[in-house]
């Protein structure tokens, strides 16, 4: 005969192990999210010019999600990255490639970084944005070049301009969205 403690003791095992085995595969799908996995949403059928200059790969994404409100009245939508495909490139003419992979609109700018300031420490506006004050240049065209009204799911965008030495930041400045995380830092030699 079981008693009321074993039944009770059983029941917090067999939970245990539920949740465990819950978390575990919920892990493994945001490690392969992260590591790669999320592809477009849609046909990308832009057709990005062939570039005479050196070419940065620039990927923006979020982790899914609906946009919503935070307790701050941010705007988010899941995790959001943006990764170029290398942090070093040499001065002059560059084109930025930049594909969304998320799901939810982002865009591109080119901010120059002022002396010893590191990427992820603008300060952030009312609006949810950073001052562009200083802009090099900007992608959000959808399948197209320069300044638009975002790169949309599954699209490119892409911008070239000419960059002197120095420390720049690429960030995504829809609102909210810097604020999630949305930088890099470029260094020009």
């Amino acid at each position: 005969m079981t008693s009321l403690w074993d039944r009770s003791r059983l029941t917090t095992v067999v939970g245990g192990i539920v949740a465990t085995l819950v978390l575990t595969g919920l892990s493994i799908v945001a490690i392969g999210q992260l590591d790669g996995g999320w592809r477009p949403i849609g046909d990308n059928s832009c057709v990005v010019p062939a570039q005479s200059a050196p070419v940065v790969n620039v990927t923006v994404t979020n982790m899914g999600g609906p946009m919503v409100g935070g307790s701050t009245g941010m705007m988010r939508a899941g995790a959001m990255r943006l990764v170029a495909d290398t942090a070093t490139v040499q001065h002059g003419t560059v084109t930025f490639l930049v594909s969304n992979r998320g799901s939810v609109s982002h865009e591109m700018l080119i901010l120059p970084l002022q002396g010893s300031q590191l990427a992820g420490e603008r300060a952030i506006g009312g609006d949810g944005k950073v001052d562009e004050t200083g802009s090099l240049g900007e992608a959000s065209n959808s399948c197209g070049s320069g300044v638009g009204d975002g790169i949309p799911p599954g699209s490119s965008s892409w911008v070239t301009v000419n960059l002197t030495p120095g420390r720049y930041e690429l960030v995504c400045n829809l609102p909210g969205h810097y604020a999630a995380g949305m930088y890099t830092q470029l260094t020009v030699e």
